[in-house]
């Protein structure tokens, strides 16, 4: 039985969205007329695309933010932990979604289930919601038979990483919007208040210090090139977009990210989390440590991390042990190898990698606190600097016109 997205009109003419199961396309158009709907389009639900409710089509993944796979999963942990088959869970969250691609993913891998396939395998149809770890944990729940068990630690998971990349991307937000206004305020008072006020002194022929000619000649240019200096952005935007897409660039591009300070830490914090968690839960559950290994690497954004746990990981193929392995190349915190040597010798890996995924976080949340302590002041400082340099180009031809009249 599969998945079919159709458009149809009720009785009233008014048309309706919405995802039917059937063996094949004639049958879900048949039993829509059952329903007493006159069909439009029918279409089977592909990995490829999703209705996005006005016929427009999306990649899922666009459909399906980070935030809902993590309530998803949750959902689907507790109504499995009350004791429902995979087949009723799914209709449940089926009937409970309101969102209709979330909808239609959940009617396609229901359908997978229904024709016999296993949960991982009906995932595996929708590679672009559910990530490789993800269906990796699914497997091996399935496999332990402790699928519920699995599902309530993937959903632990999910949500601590949903909530990681908020806390990070929430602490930049307000330097970003301070730094934005700032701008936008400076470059008005330059194009449009500083030509006017300024002007004034250029029509009583008076020698003007330099610091307002300087801002005169700053002015008069902004106000001829403004369009040009924005298409040079937007070029330079698109350029390094481009250039960054290559690996090389971006691998070196990443490695100076690590030898910065401060940020480096921070880069290196949230990849180390990020990676400590993965194997924490993938080796919990029974997922083999090369595997484990494979999909950390797949979690790991910063490439030069992300080649050194390749490496590790062709390292512990060869038989060494993980914490040897990852100290090889530096890149990841000593407090890392540390915990995962102790749970090396003392058989409690998992525990060793929550711990320090736990501890990553923690310098993760103090790194940004410090650097957003640094970015404010900064900022305020810049800012007033260049205000009272706005000032001060225009007071002193003031200052030296009393003068002159004293």
């Amino acid at each position: 039985m599969s998945a079919f997205r159709y458009e149809a009109l009720d009785n009233a003419g008014k048309v309706c969205h919405g995802v039917i199961e059937a063996d094949v396309l004639r049958q879900a158009r048949t039993r829509l007329r059952e329903l007493g709907l006159m069909v439009v389009a029918v279409h089977p639900v592909t990995e490829e695309s999703v209705d996005s409710g006005g016929g427009q089509r999306w990649r899922l993944r666009s459909g399906i933010s980070s935030a809902q796979l993590s309530l998803l999963t949750r959902q689907l942990s507790t109504l499995l932990e009350a004791g429902l088959t995979i087949e009723q869970a799914f209709s449940a969250l089926i009937e409970q979604t309101k969102n209709e691609s979330v909808r239609q993913v959940l009617a396609g891998v229901r359908a997978e289930l229904m024709e016999g396939h296993t949960l991982a395998q009906a995932m595996a149809r929708y590679g672009s919601v559910f990530p490789d770890i993800y269906r990796a944990l699914v497997k091996a729940g399935e496999a332990s038979g402790e699928l519920s068990h699995v599902m309530l630690r993937l959903a632990d998971y999910t949500e601590s990483r949903q909530v990681l990349r908020q806390k990070v991307g929430l602490a930049f937000v307000y330097p970003a919007i301070v730094t934005l206004v700032a701008l936008l305020v400076v470059t008005g008072l330059l194009v449009y208040v500083v030509p006017q006020v300024v002007g004034v002194f250029q029509q009583s022929h008076q020698a003007l210090p330099v610091l307002t000619r300087m801002l005169i000649g700053l002015s008069t240019f902004l106000q001829a090139s403004w369009f040009y200096l924005l298409a040079v952005l937007a070029g330079s935007g698109f350029g390094v977009h481009v250039l960054l897409r290559r690996e090389e660039i971006r691998f070196r591009w990443h490695s100076y990210l690590l030898c910065m300070p401060v940020v480096g830490s921070l880069v290196s914090g949230v990849n180390t989390a990020r990676m400590a968690s993965t194997l924490a839960i993938l080796t919990g559950s029974g997922v083999p440590l090369l595997v484990s290994l494979q999909a950390a690497a797949g979690v790991v954004g910063n490439l030069p991390m992300r080649r050194a746990l390749e490496d590790a990981s062709k390292k512990v193929r060869e038989g060494a042990g993980l914490s040897r392995a990852l100290d090889v190349s530096g890149l990841f915190p000593p407090i890392l190898i540390h915990l995962i040597a102790s749970g090396e010798a003392s058989g409690r890996l998992d525990a060793m990698l929550e711990r320090a995924a736990a501890q990553q976080e923690q310098e993760v949340g103090s790194y940004t606190s410090v650097l957003t302590s640094l970015l404010e002041p900064l900022l305020i400082l810049v800012m007033g600097g260049v205000v009272l340099t706005i000032v001060l180009a225009i007071l002193m031809p003031i200052i030296e016109m009393n003068q002159m009249v004293r």
